[in-house]
């Protein structure tokens, strides 16, 4: 069936084309354009990502060795850095934020029914953001403190998969918690947040919305108990308090009861105190809501380490946003091609064997169900937990 195909043009018959195409028109992409097509600078860009490139010439210099081979991989216009270069300098990013979200749907359709350790049939997010570092000399757009450059990628992950369902990229000197104004919390569902986000009028909108948090609480706030629930001290449970809010502001940010879980942790040996509008679940299931949130983490550590987002080919906050976009793509294009191949094995293993075999013209299947790599049976349990 795949006689004759890369499997680079394997994987990228995943992509929805229809779709990409009224991303592309939405934004005017393709306007006055004769020889490299956005279709031709996504191709090429996630060529970059899967065969991990580190620089534009490094680019230009792989592709070109490899020119008889780029019609079967389906890039049709002429490969330069200066094309590309000029492509993720001009080319709106929204094109790419777009599109991602369109596989993000389609992946999160995939992977509805997955458990993710607890068992709940309501949706469970977790919301945290990232700092990528950047040379205040290159970036002057993106100036975090006087000698320095940041961006903050905020992502809301979808536990089931896991597969991010927000993701919005900002200065590096945006608090986190503006970053909540912008998400639409869906009824029913739970969000796991840190204690970054702590902040009762925003909290509050979340309740209203009918939806559940689960966030952790800082030592100095202040509250009145209003009754203690019996728990079972041997799981770990310190306490399950009804509590109101009692300092004149937080109490008219927040002016309904809250609950208070206190648990101990005995992998870190440390206490935690947790913070939801949540009544009904065990307390028990709250705290282990709570350390949930880490695969968020998980997943920001994965993708920085094995997709380039820290080694960037533009210094323009378009080329930036549009190689992050791209990346993230990629991501959740992998997961698809894990999800309908039925494949065990991890993305970072799936990702360790397309890199070397992209130019090779067997069926995908086979070399991803047939590779032996050494790899997989080095990789730490954190990231098994997070893409098995």
């Amino acid at each position: 069936m795949n006689t004759g195909k890369t499997i680079f043009a394997q994987v990228m018959e995943h992509l929805p084309l229809p779709a990409f195409h009224k991303c592309v028109q939405r934004y005017d992409g393709d306007y006055k354009m004769k020889t490299f097509s956005c279709l031709d600078q996504f191709l090429v860009m996630a060529f970059a990502q899967l065969s991990y490139r580190e620089s534009l010439r490094d680019i230009e210099a792989c592709l070109r060795a490899m020119h008889t081979k780029l019609y079967h991989m389906g890039i049709r216009g002429g490969i330069s850095r200066n094309n590309l270069a000029h492509a993720n300098e001009t080319r709106d990013w929204r094109i790419w934020a777009d599109f991602a979200q369109v596989l993000i749907h389609t992946a999160r359709h995939l992977y509805a029914d997955d458990p993710f350790g607890i068992d709940l049939d309501e949706t469970v997010y977790a919301f945290d953001s990232t700092t990528i570092d950047l040379c205040l000399s290159l970036f002057p757009w993106a100036r975090f403190r006087r000698t320095k450059a940041a961006v903050k990628l905020h992502a809301l992950l979808d536990l089931r998969g896991p597969i991010p369902s927000f993701i919005q990229i900002t200065e590096g000197k945006v608090h986190d918690v503006n970053v909540l104004d912008d998400l639409i919390a869906e009824p029913g569902s739970f969000y796991i947040l840190d204690r970054g986000y702590l902040d009762f009028e925003r909290l509050y909108r979340f309740h209203q919305a009918l939806a559940f948090f689960v966030i952790r609480s800082k030592s100095n706030f202040q509250f009145r108990r209003i009754y203690s629930h019996a728990i079972d001290k041997s799981t770990g449970l310190i306490s399950d308090q009804t509590i109101m809010l009692t300092t004149f502001y937080s109490a008219q940010a927040y002016p309904e009861k809250l609950r208070r879980v206190r648990y101990f942790d005995t992998e870190t040996n440390k206490r935690f105190s947790f913070l939801t509008n949540n009544f009904l679940l065990p307390a028990l299931t709250i705290a282990q809501l709570y350390k949930c949130r880490w695969q968020v983490e998980l997943f920001f550590k994965w993708i920085k380490q094995h997709l380039r987002i820290k080694a960037f080919y533009g210094t323009s906050e378009n080329a930036l946003k549009t190689q992050v976009w791209i990346a993230i793509s990629v991501y959740v294009l992998v997961a698809l091609i894990k999800k309908r191949l039925g494949l065990d094995r991890s993305l970072y293993t799936i990702l360790q064997i397309l890199s070397i075999t992209l130019f090779e013209k067997v069926p995908m299947l086979q070399v991803l169900t047939n590779f032996e790599s050494e790899t997989e049976h080095r990789e730490s349990p954190n990231q098994l937990l997070l893409f098995n």
